[in-house]
């Protein structure tokens, strides 16, 4: 939703801030806002006003003619106001049909005046301008404001004059000092309006005295996606819920998710206690999701309505789903059990198999609350994937212990409404489709022909189908008349509108070109399979634009070959370098889309421009309207997948995956075109179209917002001027009253051929709050924008309206047969498409094949929505503070090892991160560091001197002290042993520290280990050690390498974490000497730092510690 309603306090707060910076010369505004948790000693503290002045007290929650329903109180002292409060706070007040309690107060000051001098101003926002209303007589019984007010309608992109407001608003203010001050407030209004993103803003009454002017009661909205633009002048905006409605944290806790994610997720709590649940993805399909519920009687037990769209990852539909099925296992049980409805239309690019991923972590995780409450659950999905989901899905549901349906798009979508609710019958085998393009699915083969047994024993589908359709009565199709007849009937309305758009265009052919504005890869390939599908002799897309990149190529697939194509970092670069281009599909984010737009339409040679981001501030959308109509461009979107034109070209992702072209047969033209809000419910007409008639001619989705940059109007028109359409279908909604344009049309002659239309959002009548639905224009603001009155008005006029959008595909085929039995339409024999292989990533993803890894690991996987560290996630790992050294007991050992070894590690690190500058490897690291090299190279060249003869002796010593202890050697044997062999004990000696000069780091890690760990022979074996060598020189003491060895087979051998098999791998692979490069580079790394901070020159050794031996000459 993009127009949103804030509180009259919040209005206020805001039109104190700005209105006088614009010269309004108006009263700043007084008031004190009070709920439960008001501390009213502190109140009269902060507003001192209060105990000195008669008040105004009133809810201030949204509810209209406050004054007519006796919810103002006037001339209250501040005892009166606490006592008046007092007596509403938290009560139940209807307010027609809703039932709410009143929580919100706001106070003022009581300015006296007299009725004389209350007048009414309003300004609201429409498609082609902003309109003022006027009244010289405001206040309570101000009456039909529309037919009274004086109205002035400043178009988008213009300016308001003083003499425009005195001329046109104040001809009934007579006295000229009073007017002069009047006009001075609406223009300043107008600009704060205007400058502040508000798209509704009423005032009544406003007070003008003879030494002010006062707003007394105020009601407003504001364009909740221009947050991103507002945000510094409006501050931090609070969107109250309807009245009737209370705000729960889950819907605060969804609407921060969503807020923080590219996708749209939204909910909305329609009754807490509900038996019926929905978890609907698509803002259109949750509409008639709704709608069939109701209208299967559902409405009072309809728990919620919301969506999930946009592509969420599978961490965003886990949370969705969590909070869902929360509500539902918290609130008590019914008796009837709970039903879950998890539906969907088919998805343009979300991958169904991730969602449900989601989805089914979350049914896993509250399974035993799902038994208890008695739930079941109703799955339709379809789209990109959406086989891997459905399986995915039907395998869980074995397991979960309550009924879990599964259908495909073989299912009418809202079937599984009457499913769930009783009404129709549950089919024992679903149909499935077990093919995806051109392939196979797993599985299909016996999966198929059991299928077709059943079916067969069964009938389904075809009885009940033949039976539905007899009750449709089909009204006589007129004689068809000429194509052509309307044309000049569509120039005039095109001339009339402002607009330069010619309806005689077609907009798409298999010779259109375009250019995409965004690195859309995936889009983009998308495009160019279906023009190889389609037969095209070149691809759509010529060349993208993506102003963060220099200039380049990128690879693409056209059928089975490789091509390049362009990507400018300028838009005039790439306008210029390809003169055939006439169409642009913007990719661009709600922020850049309007420069870019606006960019693009300075082309003459762009004609169609497709918008897909949703968000845009609807002034922005206003203005780019008016620049397209100047110049003769179509706009598609904002909010939009965009259009497809079966044959020959598609918008991005529109059509979905390559098995959904094919299935609803988008490669060739049929005889049907349609246009339609919702890009989601777009695909969702392209496979009813498909099943119930030759398919789809053309398909346009304007987009969800509530000013889309061409109407309804705009493509029927086309559809009708277009001699190879047939038959129309129109997919309206609730909100806005492009519709009715449809009617007059119909009407008055200028559509002739036959139009079928369904608006969906016929259940918001039986909700007792207003729901704004998934589109920001999906909000009736009058009778005359809810559903019902535009399918009664569109049935009135002439138009082939079904019963509910169930019936849909079955009116649309029975109005295609009777064109097919006059003789309008002779279906084409069907031509098989050519294949387009699959991506090798999808197809794995499918199950289709399958390929040996390159690498395998087992100890760290990125892929999901958490690191994990062997089966850890990263959250567990930060929340139980393991500290470094459980981190290296993860990545290196696969394990949680007891804290005291963590402790260890920990220890070994601090021990060995350095000795000093002098030793081989800092000294390496120092000498890179002061030749300018970077720290990685310079570290590198300090851990390469590490060996047995510096730091590298640690797995050495293991080797050798076990190997001992292990056979049995006794200490002096070994010594002498070692001794015979020439070699050196590894572990023992010291050039510094001696048995009377101890080092204090073996001391430490000794106590340490001695202390802590359950057995340490290893270590007690090497003491031993200790003690002949030492008598033999004082400094052959166990030294850091030694303590650190023995220490670390005992841990390795004695802590009951691992098996003798898997300790002695570890010393075989070098795991000790581990302790030591980790350490050290710790001491590396603050020696490179130190010479930069040092800000060393190059390192040159001196000549004087040099022995230079040279050969003497030959003579």
């Amino acid at each position: 939703m993009s127009a949103k309603a804030i509180t009259e306090a919040t209005g206020k707060d805001i039109l104190n801030r700005h209105l006088n910076q614009h010269g309004a010369g108006a009263a700043a505004c007084r008031f004190a806002t009070v709920n439960a948790e008001t501390d009213w000693s502190k109140l009269s503290v902060d507003h001192p006003w209060l105990l000195t002045t008669p008040l105004v007290v009133k809810p201030d929650q949204l509810i209209k003619r406050r004054g007519k329903l006796g919810l103002i109180g006037v001339k209250k002292s501040f005892e009166q106001v606490k006592q008046w409060i007092g007596e509403r706070l938290n009560k139940d007040q209807k307010i027609g049909n809703a039932v709410g309690k009143l929580r919100n107060f706001i106070i003022e000051p009581f300015v006296p005046h007299t009725e004389a001098e209350e007048m009414y101003v309003c300004i609201y926002s429409h498609r082609s301008a902003d309109t003022i209303l006027f009244y010289h007589l405001g206040g309570v019984d101000i009456g039909d404001v529309d037919a009274k007010a004086v109205k002035l309608e400043v178009p988008v992109d213009s300016t308001l004059s003083l003499a425009d407001v005195k001329t046109t608003l104040l001809k009934a203010i007579t006295d000229a000092s009073k007017k002069e001050r009047i006009a001075k407030f609406i223009y300043a209004l107008y600009a704060t309006f205007a400058d502040l993103y508000f798209t509704y803003l009423e005032i009544n009454p406003l007070v003008v005295t003879a030494d002010n002017l006062y707003i007394l009661d105020l009601a407003a909205k504001l364009d909740s996606t221009a947050d991103f633009i507002c945000r510094p002048k409006w501050g931090e905006i609070d969107y109250p819920p309807p009245f009737g409605r209370d705000a729960y944290p889950e819907e605060a806790y969804i609407a921060d998710l969503d807020a923080k994610s590219g996708a749209s997720l939204k909910l909305t709590i329609l009754n807490r206690n509900g038996r019926i649940w929905t978890m609907v993805a698509g803002g259109g399909a949750s509409v008639i999701y709704s709608d069939t519920i109701c209208d299967l009687g559902g409405a009072t037990e309809l728990a919620n309505y919301g969506e999930y769209s946009g592509a969420p990852s599978e961490q965003q539909t886990y949370e969705y789903a969590k909070t869902i099925l929360n509500l539902m296992t918290s609130s008590p049980k019914h008796p009837d059990g709970k039903v879950l409805i998890t539906g969907g239309g088919i998805a343009n690019f979300t991958n169904v198999a991730a969602t449900f991923q989601g989805i089914i972590t979350a049914l896993r995780e509250f399974q035993p609350k799902l038994v208890e409450h008695n739930v079941s659950i109703f799955v339709r999905r379809a789209g990109p994937n959406y086989q891997e989901g459905l399986r995915r899905m039907r395998d869980f549901g074995g397991t979960l212990g309550i009924p879990l349906h599964v259908f495909g798009p073989e299912t009418h979508m809202t079937a599984i409404c009457g499913m769930a609710l009783g009404k129709r019958p549950i089919p024992q085998v679903a149909s499935v489709e077990f093919s995806t393009a051109n392939f196979l699915l797993p599985g299909g083969q016996q999966a198929q022909a059991d299928l077709k047994a059943a079916s067969e024993a069964e009938g389904l589908g075809s009885a009940l189908r033949s039976t539905t359709a007899q009750s449709i009565k089909l009204p006589p199709i007129s004689a068809d008349e000429s194509d052509g007849l309307a044309t000049n009937n569509h120039q005039q309305q095109s001339k009339s509108n402002g607009s330069n758009l010619n309806f005689n265009r077609k907009f798409f052919s298999n010779t259109t070109k375009a250019i995409v504005w965004g690195m859309q890869q995936r889009a983009v390939q998308s495009m160019l399979d279906f023009d190889f599908i389609c037969r095209r002799d070149e691809p759509s897309v010529v060349a993208m634009v993506y102003p963060f990149t220099g200039d380049h190529k990128q690879k693409y697939y056209w059928g089975h070959k490789e091509i390049l194509i362009p990507v400018y970092k300028k838009m005039s670069d790439a306008i210029h370098k390809h003169k055939e281009v006439d169409v642009m599909v913007n990719f661009a984010s709600l922020r850049s889309a309007y420069d870019s737009t606006l960019e693009v339409l300075e082309f003459p040679q762009i004609r169609t421009v497709a918008i897909i981001a949703e968000g845009i501030p609807e002034n922005m959308t206003r203005k780019l309207i008016i620049e397209a109509n100047k110049k003769g461009v179509a706009i598609i979107g904002p909010a939009t997948v965009g259009g497809v034109k079966p044959g020959c070209f598609k918008i991005g992702n529109t059509g979905g995956m390559l098995d959904n072209i094919l299935h609803s047969k988008l490669y060739r033209p049929g005889s049907v075109a349609y246009v339609s809000r919702s890009g989601g419910m777009s695909n969702e007409l392209n496979n009813i179209i498909s099943k119930a008639t030759d398919g789809v001619i053309e398909g346009i989705a304007i987009g969800g917002d509530r000013y889309p940059g061409s109407t309804f109007m705009d493509h029927i028109l086309r559809y009708q001027s277009d001699p190879e359409t047939k038959l129309i279908v129109l997919l309206g909604e609730v909100g806005g009253t492009e519709e009715y344009d449809v009617c007059a049309a119909v009407k008055d002659g200028r559509i002739t051929k036959p139009l079928v239309a369904w608006c969906i959002g016929t259940c918001a009548s039986m909700f007792t709050s207003e729901v704004q639905f998934g589109h920001a224009g999906s909000c009736a603001n009058s009778d005359r924008e809810t559903a019902t009155a535009k399918n009664k008005a569109l049935r009135d006029a002439g138009a082939y309206v079904p019963d509910s959008f169930d019936t849909l595909g079955e009116l649309i085929h029975h109005v295609y047969g009777e064109l097919v039995k006059t003789g309008r339409i002779v279906p084409r024999e069907e031509v098989p498409p050519p294949t387009v292989p699959m991506d090798y990533s999808w197809a794995r993803e499918l199950g289709l094949i399958r390929k040996p890894a390159s690498f395998m690991t087992s100890i760290c996987d990125e892929r999901g929505q958490e690191l994990i560290y062997a089966g850890m996630p990263i959250s567990e790992v930060l929340n139980k503070d393991v500290g470094i050294g459980g981190v290296i007991s993860l990545l290196w050992f696969q394990r949680c090892l007891p804290p005291y070894v963590c402790k260890f590690f920990e220890m070994c690190l601090m021990v060995t991160a350095d000795h000093g500058p002098a030793v081989s490897g800092a000294h390496n690291t120092i000498v890179c560091a002061r030749a300018g090299k970077d720290l990685v190279s310079s570290v590198v060249s300090g851990l390469l001197t590490i060996g047995d003869r510096f730091g590298g002796a640690l797995d050495g010593s293991a080797r050798q002290f076990s190997e001992a202890y292990d056979t049995n050697l006794h200490p002096m044997e070994f010594v002498n042993k070692m001794r015979k062999e020439g070699k050196l004990i590894l572990g023992i000696g010291h050039r510094v520290k001696s048995i009377n000069n101890p080092d204090v780091r073996v001391k430490i890690i000794k106590e340490f280990v001695m202390e802590n760990f359950p057995q340490c022979p290893l270590l007690k074996y090497a003491l031993e050690v200790e003690k002949i060598t030492t008598t033999k020189k004082p400094n052959l003491i166990l030294n850091v390498d030694g303590v650190i060895a023995t220490a670390f087979v005992d841990m390795l051998r004695n802590s009951g974490s691992f098996t003798s098999e898997e300790a002695q791998e570890y010393i075989n692979v070098g795991a000790i000497n581990s302790l030591f490069v980790l350490g050290r580079s710790i001491g590396f790394i603050g020696h490179y730092m130190d010479q930069k901070r040092l800000k060393q020159g190059l390192y040159r050794h001196p000549w004087d510690d040099i022995s230079y031996v040279i050969p003497e000459q030959y003579n």
